[in-house]
């Protein structure tokens, strides 16, 4: 997997008090995974991503309540070990500390809001 972070930090391309179209700011590349960090501060951060087929993230835990809000296409998430199967327009809760994995079966884009609690 290569992975393309397109921004650190800040919310420069966000304008305030006007809509964006989320998965517009990312855009799919051959057998990568693409992000881009919208906010990023102590109380968590605003991701975007675009997955291409196949492309998948290990088990790992995080210190965040992870919201996984799906943009475009169908996730395979793997949350404490349970298999749970997104698709746009949904969203799933990934609670911190609980260890989950993620396989994209088909292109895909989501937004990741993480909340330390």
């Amino acid at each position: 997997m290569s992975h393309s972070d397109e921004q650190q930090s800040g919310a420069a391309d966000l304008p305030p008090a006007l809509p964006v179209h989320l998965a517009a700011l990312v855009d799919y590349q051959r057998g990568a995974v693409v992000s881009r960090t919208l906010k990023k501060g102590q109380a968590g951060t605003f991701t975007v991503f675009a997955f291409d087929a196949g492309e998948s993230l290990s088990e790992h835990t995080a210190p965040y309540d992870a919201f996984v809000l799906v943009l475009d296409g169908t996730v395979e998430l793997t949350i404490g070990g349970r298999p749970v199967i997104a698709r746009g327009g949904e969203t799933v809760l990934m609670p911190a500390n609980v260890p989950h994995a993620l396989r994209a079966p088909e292109k895909f884009k989501m937004a990741l809001v993480m909340i330390r609690g």
